[in-house]
């Protein structure tokens, strides 16, 4: 089956997912306050076997929806309907689930934690009690982990996939020069267009952090659809002119607070809560979720295995469906965990 074919065959797949939202009353956040009227949209695919031991639960990533997973959901592929049952949740703050652009009112910090806790609502509010595999790319990884570690009992096994355990160092660094650069203007209905141009500028900024130097020097670009590197830079303005700079701050900011030892002890004891067979995927070429991250936090992990991303896409390299390459190196990992 051909890349452009098996696209389109798993992006219809999706698309006949069902989409629901739970609705919670005076949602208890990590930070102390509280989400008055919570909504965490989530789609649900497949259907569960008679013992109920195939569910496949997934977070989103930082601008991602329930449908970016969509080339890891197809037939034949690792997560293939016919075969589990597949549950996407929507993190608080994506602009899908509760987030600043459709929430009236101030919007409280978010943590990870928090999203880990709405997922475990949407799964109770289904009667599901097991999951197979928690997975999820970027800050979807970081979920998935806070996940297994806050409900050990209920994850078999655990993909976090260019992530990490908590936002290092170099992390925050990259984090904070992307958030200077929407600044005040681009928040809400700023006048004379300097939202879009804050916001394009914070895609022109991200770009240069998403891939590696031998994505440029070796003009991988090209399989991605890019001319040259300008246009690299200028398509990610324009992508990122589409969202709502309230809820990219809201998401980058739960994803800046990210330390699953925060609570517990230190990452030592955070990772060693972590019960589920875990496989930590790093790309070797990430700049900000480096491999001598998740070299450190792999030492922590009772039952854990480091299995490197070899590619000069940098961070890009797992996003799903980015090159058939990276991604067929991503579902031999997700094929072995739901084995």
């Amino acid at each position: 089956m051909s890349g452009t074919t098996t696209a389109r065959t798993a992006q219809s797949q999706v698309e006949q997912a069902r989409v629901d939202e739970l609705r919670i009353q005076d949602f208890p956040l990590d930070s102390g306050e509280r989400l008055p009227r919570a909504v965490v949209r989530y789609a649900t695919l497949g259907a569960w076997s008679p013992g109920a031991d195939n569910v496949v639960l997934l977070f989103t990533y930082y601008t991602g929806t329930h449908n970016s997973y969509a080339p890891w959901i197809r037939p034949g592929g690792p997560i293939d309907p016919a075969r589990y049952h597949v549950v996407v949740v929507d993190h608080l703050g994506n602009g899908v689930s509760s987030s600043p652009s459709n929430t009236p009112g101030p919007f409280p910090a978010l943590d990870v934690a928090d999203t880990a806790r709405a997922a475990m609502a949407v799964l109770d509010s289904l009667g599901i009690g097991q999951v197979r595999l928690a997975a999820g790319w970027s800050l979807g990884g970081m979920q998935a982990l806070e996940f297994a570690a806050r409900y050990p009992r209920a994850v078999s096994a655990v993909l976090a996939l260019c992530s990490a355990a908590r936002c290092s160092e170099v992390n925050r660094v990259f984090l904070d020069g992307v958030d200077a650069v929407l600044g005040v203007d681009a928040v809400g209905d700023a006048p004379d267009g300097r939202a879009a141009r804050a916001l394009n500028a914070f895609g022109r900024v991200y770009a240069g952090w998403a891939y590696s130097e031998e994505f440029f020097r070796e003009a991988h670009y090209r399989d991605l659809g890019y001319r040259d590197p300008a246009d690299v830079v200028a398509s990610w303005g324009r992508d990122h002119e589409a969202y709502d700079a309230r809820d990219l701050r809201a998401s980058l900011d739960m994803w800046r607070r990210a330390d699953l030892g925060r609570h517990r002890g230190g990452l030592g004891p955070g990772l060693g809560a972590v019960r589920a067979r875990t496989v930590l995927m790093p790309c070797a070429t990430d700049s900000y979720f480096t491999l001598a991250e998740n070299e450190h936090e792999f030492g922590f992990l009772p039952d854990g295995e480091l299995s490197v991303l070899r590619s000069p896409l940098g961070h890009v390299a797992g996003r799903p469906g980015v090159r058939p390459r990276e991604q067929a190196a991503v579902d031999e990992c997700l094929r072995r965990l739901l084995a």
